[in-house]
């Protein structure tokens, strides 16, 4: 008996066991037996011999008077064997046609569901080599008329929610479109013949895959709107699968507008999801969590989180985790080396790709500041060449600093130099403290008269801190 088989005998469950003895019993049983004989038969040449199979099977329909499950189960390996082993989709969809008409009154709804539900799974698969979208897309819509027909509401939804990621998966974004604006109204339809939480769930579901879309066609506008839309469900009791995508399309999404605390965040969810479901995407987006902590400069070490701690020294990981130790350090030319030398596990992914640049811009700007500080001049291509990259990235990298006031100095572009305004800084410095210590004395001054005016000249007067005093003095002079 293979899986299919034990399937069979699991999914009865809601059958009647009940047993009513007639005159005729010996000959059903006889008659029974002979086409169980011919079933295993036929199936012990699948291999061998699968043509032979093939007409073997057809010799059970053949004989069959009326629909009965040996004649379903012939049907389920003809499917298989014409789709998996011979290739022949088109026949395949034959006789998966004609398989359906049996779920109606041949064999529990448990076992059909099952068997329904496995043959989409390997027909969407690629298990049958390359198929034509248009059979694949016959194979579903006679799988949705027949649960129509059958007004298995339930499971149409999850057989277009299975044709939607194949969808997806192809890349086939105007068929995944109108699908999913068909599951919304599906979904809206049966609002009032399901509870809140099953609805609920299967918003998430439709969300999901839309989600994906939107991310891949990099419509940060429908992403964002339909992220937000998922973030409002309350009633819902999504697999965790289903929330790790959403919220790794919604990391990706903060990445795109550069909010990287953000991003953190939704990555950290994701990876949680992804390893509470046992998906092997969880490294995947772990990487992307390490990638935005590092863009949000924070010091804390990604790794520190009991969650994230036991991947640590995954092979996949273990470049990360160097990446993060030499970025914490400013050690840019460490980091560099750690990126060439670890491609396959970091720069192969095109989403960490395109943050790279961002990621190294920010190590350069921090390991520059700390190399200009003890200089008052500095050559342009004394600082490219500590770097290693060319002058005009340095001069763009300065400029941005400038500008933003964390270096206080100016460009020489003639000389092609760096001149820090230190002695000016200290000018300013000294100027201010002046200040500050001129007011405080016009203080003093103020109140000393005031309490001589008002309480006669026993009264205490009040005075600057020693400490202040002489903070104050030793900048201004």
């Amino acid at each position: 008996m293979d899986d299919d088989d034990a399937d069979y005998m699991q999914g009865s469950e809601d059958e009647d066991y009940g047993f009513d003895y007639s005159d005729n019993d010996d000959a059903n049983e006889s008659g029974s037996a002979d086409v169980e004989n011919m079933y295993y038969t036929a199936k012990s040449k699948k291999e061998d011999d699968p043509e032979q199979a093939l007409k073997e099977f057809k010799a059970i329909l053949d004989q069959e008077t009326e629909k009965g499950d040996w004649g379903f189960k012939a049907l389920k390996q003809s499917t298989k064997l014409l789709f998996l082993t011979l290739h022949r989709p088109a026949d395949a969809l034959t006789t998966y046609t004609r398989l359906l008409t049996y779920t109606k009154s041949a064999v529990t709804r448990n076992y059909s569901e099952k068997t329904i539900n496995g043959i989409l799974e390997y027909v969407g698969g690629g298990k049958g080599g390359a198929v034509e979208v248009d059979v694949l897309e016959r194979f579903y819509a006679v799988t949705n008329e027949a649960l129509e027909e059958a007004r298995n509401e339930r499971l149409s939804v999850k057989t277009n929610l299975k044709l939607a990621k194949l969808w997806l998966d192809r890349k086939e974004y105007g068929r995944l479109h109108k699908l999913i604006r068909d599951l919304h109204a599906a979904t809206k339809a049966a609002m009032n013949n399901e509870d809140q939480s099953q609805r609920g769930t299967q918003l998430l579901e439709i969300y999901a895959l839309e989600i994906q879309m939107h991310n891949e066609m990099r419509n940060v506008k429908k992403l964002k709107e339909i992220y937000n839309a998922s973030n409002n469900i309350r009633s819902a009791i999504p697999h965790p699968r289903i929330m790790g995508v959403i919220k790794e399309c919604g990391g990706k999404m903060w990445m795109i507008e550069r909010q990287w605390s953000l991003a953190s965040s939704d990555f950290f969810e994701s990876f949680r999801n992804y390893d509470e479901a046992g998906s092997p995407q969880r490294i995947q987006v772990l990487k992307y969590l390490v990638l935005a902590n590092m863009l949000t400069g924070s010091e804390v070490n990604p790794f520190d989180s009991q969650e994230t701690k036991p991947y640590k020294s995954d092979p996949q990981i273990k470049a990360m985790t160097d990446l993060v130790d030499a970025y914490q350090r400013r050690e840019v030319h460490l980091a560099e080396r750690i990126l060439k030398e670890n491609r396959s596990t970091i720069m192969d992914d095109t989403f960490i790709r395109s943050y790279i640049g961002e990621l190294l811009r920010s190590l350069r700007t921090s390991y520059l500041i700390d190399l200009i500080k003890p200089y008052t001049r500095l050559e342009l291509s004394f600082l490219a060449k500590q770097l290693n990259v060319e002058i005009s990235e340095v001069e763009e990298l300065l400029i941005g600093l400038i500008l933003e006031g964390r270096v206080d100095g100016r460009i020489d572009q003639v000389g092609m130099r760096l001149e820090l305004d230190r002695a000016q800084a200290l000018e300013r410095k000294r100027y201010a403290a002046l200040h500050s210590w001129t007011e405080a004395l016009e203080g003093v001054h103020v109140a000393v008269v005031a309490k001589m005016a008002g309480r006669g000249a026993s009264d205490p007067v009040l005075s600057i801190p020693a400490d202040r005093f002489s903070e104050l003095r030793d900048i201004a002079f």
